[in-house]
């Protein structure tokens, strides 16, 4: 059987229906045979198989854009009332088992980019060595085990709603680290471990001009299945530099050391950044409810967060009514009094009044928000399925919500009634 790193059996989610058919995607050779010698193991056996998402998504807010990532260009609302870029994209993948110890996988997805394109992007592209039946290494570039959904994020088929909740999964956007990790699966009486360490960088392009770079990620990760129930901790760590608000900074600086001061203390340069992860899923079949639960720390202008949501569902036949109840929060100031104006000459403090006041803007979009769901989940036909979603997004008062693209007129706290409506599918 071919090599299926997206979806290791200890670290599936729950069984059924949505979470079940993740044994389909799992082997992810659906229409296209394995190629393999007769003799067991004397040449490489070759899987092909891929999965995809279209869809439309329409927002009431016309001053901001809803999307289901911070790393696309557009989404929902300003750019578009109705628009087919949020959710959609295709990707595929290639397995091959080399031999009984070795085996690689290449993932290779397109979807909307921070630049607006659909380039494919490789997703996963790494080397596995099986030490024993129950250790094993990989190289190269590998999911990132942060979330219940780490393994198969980008597999919309393979989970009940239509994208993974925003103020949870958003807090940390990038999926995968180009490094090396280690997984040891064992067993405590009737409960089934896998434990998962990794190390490893990621560069990734946040705007036209910006980039965000982590480097020295690593951290630990604990997956555990017990009958229906599923949970997984992570816990990362990283030496963060993002350089889109570097001008501000630099322009901080030249206040001598206050300036200096404020600059050292919210530009994201070589930062320490922390991230903690707790989920759990219960799915006896025939009904659902998952939870996970977040902590971000930078101690810079992206501020600390916390975040959380819990779902849960019920199924009749083909059809899974679900809902969700998401948020985030902001554990850190979200203003600053920035560089005193007092006894500065009239220029002098007019610019820097001009910096403490970007200096808010920034701090101001750390998003505190809360969104209610309701959808429906329809397995249409074999490895396709239809979701219809309707989200109720609550920007806190005051606060900023999770939009991109914000412009003049937009009103915090007002509520952006969100119509999703996908089909995914897996070939």
């Amino acid at each position: 059987m071919a090599h299926a790193p997206a979806f290791p059996s200890s670290q599936r989610p729950p069984r059924r229906r949505a979470w079940g058919c993740v044994t389909l995607i799992s082997a992810l050779a659906l229409a296209a045979p394995a190629r393999a010698d007769d003799e067991a193991g004397a040449k490489p056996a070759w899987s092909v198989g891929g999965f995809g998402s279209v869809g439309a998504v329409h927002s009431d807010e016309p001053h901001g854009d809803f999307t289901s990532s911070l790393l696309k260009a557009h989404g929902a609302g300003y750019s578009g009332s109705t628009r087919f870029d949020v959710d959609s994209r295709v990707g595929v993948q290639l397995d091959a088992n080399l031999d009984k110890r070795w085996s690689a996988v290449l993932q290779v997805i397109s979807e909307q980019g921070v630049d607006g394109s659909y380039q494919p992007a490789v997703e996963w592209f790494n080397v596995k060595y099986q030490i024993t039946p129950d250790l094993s290494v990989r190289l190269g570039r590998i999911a990132l085990p942060m979330f219940l959904a780490a393994d198969y994020r980008k597999a919309a088929y393979a989970y009940t709603l239509v994208r993974p909740p925003v103020e949870v999964y958003g807090a940390i956007p990038i999926s995968s680290s180009d490094g090396i990790d280690a997984s040891y699966r064992w067993n405590s009486g009737d409960i089934k471990h896998v434990t998962q360490a990794f190390y490893g960088h990621n560069d990734v392009k946040i705007g036209a001009n910006s980039r965000a770079k982590a480097r020295g990620l690593g951290g630990i990760s604990h997956t555990v299945e017990y009958g229906a129930l599923t949970a997984r901790a992570s816990f990362l760590s990283t030496n963060l530099t993002v350089d889109l608000a570097r001008p501000l900074f630099d322009a901080y600086r030249q206040f001598g050391p206050p300036g200096a001061a404020l600059a050292d203390t919210f530009d994201v340069d070589h930062k320490r950044a922390q991230g903690l992860s707790l989920g759990a899923a219960y799915d006896p079949g025939q009904w659902f409810v998952t939870g996970e639960a977040g902590i971000l720390n930078a101690d810079s202008y992206l501020g600390n967060k916390s975040t959380g949501y819990v779902s849960a569902g019920y199924r009749f036949g083909n059809l899974t009514p679900y809902f969700a109840y998401a948020q985030a929060k902001s554990r850190s100031a979200m203003s600053d009094a920035g560089l005193p104006l007092a006894g500065l000459p009239p220029p002098v403090a007019a610019a820097a009044g001009y910096l403490n006041g970007q200096l808010n803007v920034l701090l101001g979009t750390v998003a505190v928000q809360n969104t209610s769901t309701v959808g429906l989940r329809w397995d249409c036909m074999r490895n396709a399925a239809l979701k219809v979603q309707y989200d109720r997004v609550r920007p806190q008062d005051g606060m900023a919500s999770m939009l991109i693209n914000i412009q003049p007129g937009f009103e915090k706290g007002r509520t952006i009634n969100v119509l999703s409506a996908v089909l995914d599918f897996v070939f």
